[in-house]
């Protein structure tokens, strides 16, 4: 025989789950009224939609960067989706800020610890599964960066789609709204690392190549390559690297001075840029 499933049935297992009242009712049927049945049989739909939407690109979605409560560490995580609607569905923002809101407190060591962690007594893993379900898009977590500090500052840039951690090493007057000023030319001017000591050899290799084929292109003497390469390197790093680029809000100083200036000694230890779909 039948259980007879009731509308405050229904409404029980929507707000138990967040899905849809008709998926809500189908499933208490399906599961002839046990509740547990009903949410393993939404589960297992949730599954069969991200199955058949793992060939969508979901290259929309909110980057969301939060510190600690005593600012000494700070992370950032990326959900994706596929469209700019949901992006903005103020329940798809909760979901990030409370995959985000979890890393703080338990500090996982990766993107694979972050995903394996519980909360509301799932695994994230399982909840975006879940979710994919419910919005009926794929998402998914593609990123997820910490830095640690003396002082952590994050910046949301642009509606959710660029986040920013900076690391200083003191936590002085003046050190947050500095940091914050670092963060905003970091989202701006994207450089590629701190100082000179941190970019990547490839990375020197392909300036200094891509240097000489201009000079020689311009007719320049052979014996002068190497100095006038090394110069446009020079170059490089000022426009590229952090602590030698020129601070944005005043072009007098570059960043290394702009931090000294305002406390002595103060200065960037490290940074994350994550930008949405880069």
């Amino acid at each position: 025989m039948s259980v007879q499933i009731t509308a405050a049935d229904v409404n029980k297992l929507r707000q138990q789950t967040g899905a849809g009242m008709m998926d809500c009712k189908k499933a208490l049927v399906e599961a002839n009224g046990d509740f547990e049945a009903a949410v393993d049989y939404l589960r297992k739909k949730g599954a069969k939609v991200a199955a058949s939407r793992q060939d969508r690109d979901s290259n929309e979605g909110v980057v969301i960067a939060k510190a600690t409560a005593d600012g000494k560490r700070g992370v950032v995580v990326e959900l994706n989706c596929e469209t700019d609607f949901v992006a903005k569905n103020a329940d798809f923002v909760a979901l990030a800020n409370k995959f985000t809101d979890l890393a703080i407190d338990k500090n996982p060591a990766s993107l694979e610890e972050l995903l394996s962690l519980d909360i509301d007594g799932h695994k994230v893993s399982d909840l975006i599964i879940e979710n994919t379900g419910k919005i009926g898009e794929k998402i998914g977590i593609s990123k997820f960066e910490t830095v640690s500090g003396e002082k952590v500052i994050p910046y949301i840039h642009g509606n959710y789609r660029l986040g920013v951690l900076v690391a200083l090493n003191q936590a002085v007057a003046g050190a947050e709204e500095a940091g914050r000023d670092v963060a905003m030319q970091i989202a701006a001017m994207n450089p590629v690392a701190l100082d000179k000591a941190d970019v990547d050899a490839s990375t020197i290799e392909r300036e200094t190549e891509i240097a000489k084929e201009v000079i020689r292109a311009e007719g320049k003497p052979e014996e002068m390559v190497e100095k006038i390469a090394a110069g446009k390197l020079n170059k490089f790093y000022k426009d590229s690297t952090l602590l030698n680029q020129e601070f944005v809000k005043d072009s007098s100083k570059d960043v290394r001075k702009f931090l000294n200036d305002t406390a002595a000694g103060l200065t960037v230890t490290s940074f994350k840029r994550v930008q949405l779909g880069a």
